[in-house]
């Protein structure tokens, strides 16, 4: 192996080194007699062997290095040996969420090209009924439809000498990973090998990951950071096409059986489990951090945090697929009582954020910006060493979410803006000046208060432009969550934008009369100088929700239905 290979495989191999019989990952296949989780278990060697196997494997089946390949097999030891054999490999993993819907699946398959298809039966013949959208595929290789099923031979020793590790550079292409689409079309994010080493090293020294942790992450594709980390993944039973189907008390159980450390999952389903922690009287002594991410952690999660967590706490990670992570908050920086959204931290020591006058076009440089002092709500953008580039294949979406600043010498002897991805900064030394860097628009409304804490107050998109002026969602929403009758709200606008008229969609809690619950909400409104111009309220009893984190709310889709749909105007006194 090169020691300049920037590689992020190179990790497992290392890892393995350090700790060869720790378990490096657990399958659930059943339950014992006494209703114990039975886990399928591979320690670090052995997750290397079958790593090495899968590298044989695609090799064997014509993969090569820069093959864009699909990936479409199970959650589980699948995914992960797969995918780090293709890192081995220098080939490029596609992973494109299947809950995206199958319309907007088939044009990310189209859209990326992939040489290579790499999948369980299942996806092999949809490859063949939908070959239009899988025209570019050369080799097919097939793969169980076993979570649990492995190549390498149990206790099989790491093959000598290993198979070949690419030697990629910081900035090669290393991975194209799919948004999840929840406020727009489905876009593929170019990640390269640098970017995910940022990762490791910032995720590593922000929550004090130490190795031999154990993981119980409630994202698939968050598994792939664990062998890099040193941490032992426990695969949840979760099926990731529908994750708002938990059952809490299966993950509860996995949770206090394998003593798990650490766990990354949605707001949604973290609050499944914590109702469920509560009403059996269950506490998790294991859990030291839960990360809480894909959209704002409700104040009723925070508060509840140490009831359950007598030994841990919750911190919530802000970022995107094209950035992540941006910044980070825990439970004793939250302010229950805020309206003004929802506080997501100080920014990391490597990143550097800004927030800038909210325009809708392209912003081609950093100088045709405008930046905005303390305290006032503009477009949240930044750039650091995780900060992707570009989408594939989509440069007018690039255009509209990059910002590039001139090219200066980053370092010395160096114009190069690729020197970017090849930070290697010490924790709190702050990023470089950002000549020639590539800053992200993240598409979030957002402001830097007086102590540099950043602030989230919504999608730019799902503004709502009234003509006394713009409301954002997160500040008006926080006004009416509080309310004990209301699960969800949203607010959104009716009506030509510039003149458009405040709305709040509500999914009660409970049964209510909805001329009551109106009237109590615009009591609560009238409060604040933010919402006191909504009046009109729509009641549904579900909200269209991402698959990806079932959380983030589609707006666009409850204005459509709310354009038509019966409203209670409230009396705009109260």
């Amino acid at each position: 192996m090169s020691a300049a290979s920037a590689n992020i495989a190179r990790h497992l191999p290392l890892m393995a080194a350090r700790q060869p019989d720790r378990p490096a990952v657990k399958v659930p296949r059943g339950h014992t007699r006494a209703g114990d989780i039975d886990y399928l278990t591979l320690s670090f060697a052995e997750l290397d062997a079958e790593v090495d196997a899968w590298v044989a494997r695609l090799a064997a089946r014509g993969v090569r290095p820069g093959d864009r390949t699909l990936v479409m097999v199970r959650q589980g030891l699948p995914l992960i040996a797969a995918s780090f054999a293709l890192f081995k490999l220098g080939a490029v993993p596609v992973v494109i969420d299947p809950g995206m819907g199958l319309r907007n699946f088939l044009a990310c398959v189209a859209r990326s090209r992939p040489r290579v298809l790499l999948g369980i039966p299942f996806a092999q013949l949809i490859s063949r009924v939908f070959r239009p959208s899988f025209r570019s595929i050369e080799v097919r290789v097939g793969a169980s439809a076993d979570p649990r099923a492995r190549l390498s031979t149990p206790r099989s020793a790491i093959p000598d000498p290993q198979p070949h590790l690419a030697a990629s550079a910081a900035t090669d292409l290393a991975a194209i990973l799919f948004t999840s689409g929840s406020t727009g079309a489905p876009k593929g994010v170019c990640y390269e090998h640098g970017m995910f080493d940022a990762q490791v090293r910032l995720v590593r020294a922000t929550y004090g990951i130490e190795p031999g942790e154990i993981d119980l992450p409630l994202l698939p594709i968050f598994a792939l950071f664990d062998p890099a980390l040193g941490m032992t993944a426990v695969v949840p039973e979760l099926d990731p096409r529908r994750p708002a189907a938990l059952a809490p008390g299966a993950i509860v159980q996995a949770i206090r059986q394998e003593g798990v450390t650490n766990s990354f999952g949605s707001p949604t389903l973290w609050r499944k489990i914590a109702d469920h922690c509560l009403a059996h009287q269950v506490v998790l002594p294991s859990l030291r951090r839960v990360l809480c991410a894909g959209a704002p952690v409700p104040a009723s999660l925070w508060a509840d945090a140490p009831r359950f967590l007598p030994q841990g706490r919750i911190h919530s990670p802000y970022g995107a697929t094209e950035v992540l992570p941006v910044s980070t908050v825990a439970a004793e920086e939250i302010d229950a009582a805020a309206v003004r959204g929802a506080l997501v931290g100080r920014p990391l020591p490597e990143n550097r954020v800004k927030i800038i006058a909210i325009a809708d076009g392209p912003i081609a440089t950093l100088a045709e910006a405008r930046e905005l002092p303390a305290g006032e709500i503009g477009e949240i953008i930044v750039t650091g060493p995780t900060v992707t580039k570009e989408y594939d294949g989509l440069p007018n979406a690039t255009a509209l979410a990059k910002i590039q600043t001139p090219s200066a010498k980053l370092q010395a002897g160096t114009d190069d803006p690729s020197a970017l991805g090849t930070w290697s900064l010490e924790p709190g030394v702050s990023a470089p000046a950002e000549a020639g860097a590539v800053w992200h628009r993240m598409g979030d409304a957002g402001y830097l208060d007086a102590a540099g804490r950043l602030w989230f107050c919504g999608r730019v998109a799902e503004r709502v432009e009234t003509a006394a002026g713009p409301l954002f969602p997160e500040p008006c929403e926080q006004v009416f969550r509080g309310h004990p009758a209301v699960a969800r709200c949203a607010l959104i606008g009716l009506g030509p934008a510039g003149r458009q008229v405040p709305a709040l969609v509500v999914q009660p809690a409970t049964p209510v009369d909805p001329a009551r619950l109106a009237g109590e909400l615009r009591a609560l409104g009238a409060r604040q100088r933010h919402t006191a111009g909504i009046r009109r309220f729509h009641f549904r009893p579900r909200f269209p929700l991402d698959v990806r984190h079932n959380a983030k709310i589609d707006r666009a889709a409850l204005a459509r239905w709310a354009a038509t749909a019966p409203a209670v105007e409230a009396p705009s006194d109260k």
